[in-house]
């Protein structure tokens, strides 16, 4: 299983309007290291452990194994995680033959938007909505592991 996806700032709250659905989720980190991450996440009425392989070195694809878990086992493992619990707002917009999925971050990393869109390939063309704003795909700083540990209100803007 590999997972393909670009990832983008957001340069506005048009994408709101736009929206076909949103969930409100909370996430931890077991592990964070480049080579693997292990998180756990709770969506809405649902619980995922998700074990993430390192990036290639355009960042735009990693292996992705994810299992459903009970939310109140979600829950109990949340309290092993690494410090740093990220919370965030996902909205899920269609455009074209695609969903983007944007996350809305609070608490650390109140200010901070950012979309995402998986694609079958890494060559495979999409239609980039006028909201949509810097490419951030591969940048490490960006991966919700790594804002656990480096909060986007900790950086210099």
């Amino acid at each position: 299983m590999v997972e393909i996806e670009r990832k983008f700032l957001v340069s506005s709250e048009v994408f709101k309007q736009e929206a076909q659905k949103k969930t409100y989720l909370v996430q931890g980190f077991l592990n964070s290291t480049p080579e693997r991450t292990v998180r756990v996440r709770i969506s809405g009425d649902q619980a995922f452990l998700t074990v993430k392989g390192k990036s290639t070195e355009d960042g735009l694809s990693r292996f992705e194994w994810e299992k459903n878990i009970k939310v109140d086992e979600a829950q109990d493992l949340l309290k092993l995680c690494e410090p740093g619990i990220i919370e965030k707002t996902r909205f899920e917009i269609p455009i074209g033959n695609h969903t983007y999925e944007v996350d809305e971050f609070y608490g650390d990393n109140k200010g901070l938007i950012i979309a995402e869109i998986e694609l079958e390939s890494t060559t495979e063309s999409f239609e980039k909505p006028n909201w949509l704003g810097k490419e951030v795909t591969g940048e490490t700083n960006y991966y919700n592991s790594q804002l656990s540990k480096n909060p986007y209100n900790t950086w210099k803007h």
